[in-house]
């Protein structure tokens, strides 16, 4: 069977050893306290799933003004990196390795967050309603500044030093999903005529001055991006040329691996394929898919050569002992929304 080659171990380089090839997805929970600290239940949910090869955490704020969303936890606060300690010397007690996923919301945001109108790349907002909160609706962002640009590209600097403190074996570098920096790579939401957007080039730009940032305060080093605009943000056509001249230009980088960002990673026609298999055909280092795997799925996408990596979401919520279940073929627990209202 395809799922037992999902048991075997991958070398992502500078003497970090993953035990399987199964990677828990980061999944937002919101269950920070008050002051976006991670709790000792976060702990608890955390250690119970170091077993996966890879553990990614939440999304995980960079700073006050990158929250989205109501008690998602942050990295810029002493006590917030106090917090994450515990969760990684939880992990790590367990066999396990751990990254932190470094966030920054953009216009995905409320004022009623960030004390403040949100920022984006251009004054462009989205429709809807704050997920988890009271029924908040979004309005239109403020559209960034030089002072905004270089400030959150320190903040990903910082926050990733702050990673090392806390104990994190990596980060991933949050580009997906339709948050700022994905807002960035995205026709629809970036209309600057500056330095920041017009071309792939300019569009790309803040990207890889966060990569930059941020690589010279911790070793190992993960993207998430999403070429397929699928979430908080419309399709383009040009986009497919943005992540065209993005994801060659990763090869030189020496990143720690290119991580899917996507719900369902279905085929789309524009891309010739799932988004990774098109992330694969243009990047050359470790590729993390991501999106509805089943372990038949995920093991399969290995032989292919599609992903060296499965990410694997709700089924982890419903089923702590995920690893051990599909190396074992035992029946899995169907996620039900309901298991996002407690910590197991």
């Amino acid at each position: 069977m395809s799922r037992e080659h999902l048991f075997t171990k991958v070398d992502l380089g500078a003497g970090l050893t993953l035990n399987n090839r199964l990677i828990m997805a980061p999944l937002t929970r919101s269950m920070a306290d008050d002051e976006l600290v991670p709790t000792e239940d976060m702990a608890t949910y955390y250690a119970r799933r170091s077993d996966t090869g890879l553990i990614i955490t939440e999304a995980t704020q960079i700073s006050k003004g990158a929250q989205g969303y109501p008690n998602t936890p942050g990295l810029y606060t002493e006590e917030q990196i106090d917090g994450w300690k515990n969760v990684t010397q939880r992990v790590h007690q367990n066999g396990g390795k751990i990254f932190a996923q470094l966030w920054h919301t953009g216009r995905v945001s409320h004022e009623v967050f960030r004390g403040e109108q949100p920022i984006a790349p251009s004054a462009i907002g989205i429709n809807g309603t704050v997920p988890r909160s009271r029924d908040l609706t979004y309005g239109v962002p403020r559209a960034m500044n030089a002072e905004d640009i270089e400030q959150v590209i320190a903040d990903f600097a910082s926050s990733a030093a702050n990673a090392k403190k806390a104990g994190f074996d990596g980060v991933e570098i949050h580009a997906a999903n339709g948050y700022l920096i994905d807002q960035f790579l995205h026709y629809t939401a970036n209309q600057r005529e500056d330095d920041w957007g017009g071309t792939p080039e300019n569009m790309s730009r803040f990207l890889f001055a966060i990569i930059e940032a941020v690589k010279p305060h911790i070793q190992q080093v993960g993207v998430r991006l999403s070429p397929a605009a699928y979430f908080n943000i419309e399709h383009d056509a040009r986009d497919v040329a943005v992540f065209d001249y993005v994801l060659p230009k990763l090869n030189a980088l020496e990143l720690s691996y290119v991580h899917t960002g996507m719900f369902e990673d279905d085929p789309i026609d524009y891309l010739g394929g799932t988004v990774t298999q098109y992330i694969r055909r243009h990047y050359h280092g470790t590729v993390i898919a991501s999106g509805g795997y089943s372990p038949e799925s995920a093991g399969k996408a290995v032989v292919r050569g599609d992903a060296d990596l499965i990410a694997i979401g709700r089924p982890i919520i419903a089923n702590p002992d995920y690893v051990e279940k599909v190396r074992t073929q035992g029946p899995l627990v169907e996620y039900d929304e309901s298991m996002l209202l407690e910590l197991v």
